[in-house]
């Protein structure tokens, strides 16, 4: 009798992943994995605190070993041999072994294509020095750096990894100096939130530039259009590409950006071939199109499945990916799922979108910080299109609530009604995420209209007043430029003040909605600034869009 081989090449998260799921399903199957590097299952998302001393030992990186697999799984795993080339017609692939320089043939019944993805590297004149965190490999090159001496690094890019690094950097107590091409850092989320995570960059001494190109790595600098910094290190991190070469010599369909196109069970165009993990297309789970993600939990629950799909169970499918993430950078955490609102209006896509700072939990009980919430939905359909959260404390559970809201399928007017668990230490009886969908509800219901911190210059262009309900001191601290002040305890009996249409602000919305329902209910046309003052100030330090009014001539100030 035929025993059935896969053969997988790519031994860490999705590949691993299948292998041992295979085996659970299929005791009889040889499975064979070719991993090029020298550590199979190893620990990618922790590498960067290592750098940082968090993660004190190497070894704790490394999760499993060929030899543990063997004994565990029966999985014959090869490390340190790269497959060169398939042949789709005879079923094989040809792999070098790196350590004689061998060069054999392996037929296969399956293959499992789990290749993930390279650093992405500009074509930038001495890009060569620059080093990228992938692997292990790569994590030992930039400790045999550390060890020799480095007093100034930069870091080329201002996504997840890039602010790992940077933080774990100035652990060491390394000057770093972070470069971003976008116009603010975390480019996944949108800008008045980000400016809260370059405010804790900077406080901690990071050397941030945003909108900035750099033209060249030197021996002993980085040069950008805004000059140059000087850099014992060089680290890179800027994206990811595919590595989906052997896939593409083979004839194989690719997708979008390079990735390897794949059905809803991981199947390439070719039916006796899989790939899986950072190498294949994913569906977007708010467009429906071809998208890369290159996430390790999309890539083992994706290498779980593909070993279903290969033994016949056809009862899960991959459904649409919604892209949560979170990360932490000195001490405070971010989170996100689905897209930013920048991505939606670029995209022509309507959006609502609802910003609120609650605590984390119960206010009266010791400890409670405030969170910067956004959610974004549909305004037509209700859906919810994502959510990004930045805070000290409950961020992950709320962005994880939302996200699996979305995933189910749930309006955003119907979280209001999600049961979740409160103890004051936890969260409110009214939770966060709950109140969101209770705004949401006031929206879609009519009930009250909203204006964006970033539409706050041309509606006052065009003769909008502000009134801010705040107490005095509130408003003497700090305030929108030609805002009036008017506390809500005096606005029932001031309102005749008002003469025309207006934007109310307070702190953070909560005010200026009930001051918003108040007067409109008195006859007037009134709009809350969402998020209130708090978010509006954020925008703009982030991307100033207007000259601050009490910079113009009292005369070309609108009244409210």
């Amino acid at each position: 009798m035929h025993r059935r081989r896969t053969v997988i090449v790519g031994g860490v998260a999705a590949g691993m992943s299948a292998a041992t799921r295979l085996r659970r399903l299929d005791e009889q199957r040889e499975i064979v994995v070719f991993e090029r590097g020298e550590h199979v299952s190893f620990a990618n998302c922790g590498l960067p605190y290592h750098v940082g001393g968090v993660i004190a030992d190497r070894d704790d990186l490394l999760l499993q070993t060929p030899e543990r697999l063997h004994e565990r799984f029966a999985l014959d795993v090869r490390t340190r041999h790269e497959v060169l080339g398939i042949d789709l017609a005879a079923r094989t692939v040809t792999v070098l072994d790196l350590r004689t320089l061998s060069v054999a043939d392996q037929p296969y019944d399956e293959l499992v294509l789990a290749t993930g993805a390279a650093p992405t590297r500009p074509p930038i004149p001495g890009v060569d020095r620059a080093l990228a965190l992938r692997s292990v490999e790569d994590l030992d090159a930039i400790m045999a750096r550390l060890d020799h001496g480095v007093r100034a690094a930069v870091v080329i890019g201002a996504g997840f990894i890039g602010l790992e690094l940077a933080e774990n950097l100035r652990l060491r107590g390394i000057a770093v100096s972070l470069v971003e091409l976008a116009d603010h850092v975390l480019p996944p989320i949108d800008v008045e939130l980000a400016a809260l995570v370059r405010d804790r960059l900077v406080e901690a001494g990071v050397d941030v530039r945003t909108s900035a190109a750099v033209t060249a790595v030197t021996a002993s600098s980085v040069l950008t259009g805004d000059g140059e910094i000087p850099a014992d290190l060089v680290l890179l991190a800027a994206g990811v590409t595919p590595e989906s070469g052997l896939a593409a010599a083979a004839g194989l369909e690719l997708g979008p950006r390079g990735g390897i196109a794949v059905d809803s069970r991981q199947r390439t165009s070719d039916p006796h071939v899989f790939a899986v993990g950072d190498v294949a297309v994913k569906r977007d789970a708010v467009d429906g199109a071809d998208t890369l993600v290159p996430l390790a939990q999309t890539a083992n629950r994706h290498g779980r499945l593909v070993a279903d799909a290969i033994v016949g169970r056809d009862r899960i499918t991959a459904r649409p990916v919604l892209g949560t993430a979170v990360v932490g950078v000195l001490g405070l955490t971010v989170a996100l799922t689905g897209w930013s609102e920048h991505r939606l209006r670029a995209a022509g896509q309507p959006v609502r979108v609802i910003h609120t700072h609650p605590l984390d939990h119960a206010g009266y009980y010791p400890g409670a910080s405030a969170l910067a919430l956004k959610l974004l939905v549909d305004p037509e359909t209700d859906a919810i299109l994502g959510a990004q959260a930045v805070g000290t404390s409950g961020v992950d559970k709320r962005i994880d609530v939302i996200a699996t809201a979305m995933r189910a399928g749930l309006r955003a007017s119907e979280l209001a009604d999600l049961e979740l668990a409160y103890a004051p230490q936890y969260g409110a009886a009214k939770d966060p995420v709950v109140m969101l969908g209770m705004i949401a509800d006031n929206l879609a219901g009519g009930l009250i209209r909203t204006v964006q911190w970033h539409e706050v210059a041309s509606l006052v262009a065009a003769g909008v007043g502000i009134v801010d309900v705040r107490d005095p001191a509130e408003f003497a601290a700090g305030s929108l430029p030609g805002a009036v002040n008017v506390p809500l305890a005096e606005l029932r009996d001031r309102h005749t003040e008002i003469t025309g249409p207006v934007v109310v602000a307070c702190a953070v919305g909560q005010r200026g909605h009930t001051a918003t329902r108040l007067i409109a209910q008195l006859g007037h046309d009134a709009a809350n600034l969402d998020g209130g003052y708090r978010t509006w100030l954020a925008g703009m330090s982030a991307h100033p869009p207007f000259r601050p009014m009490e910079m113009m001539e009292p005369a070309a100030r609108p009244a409210p």
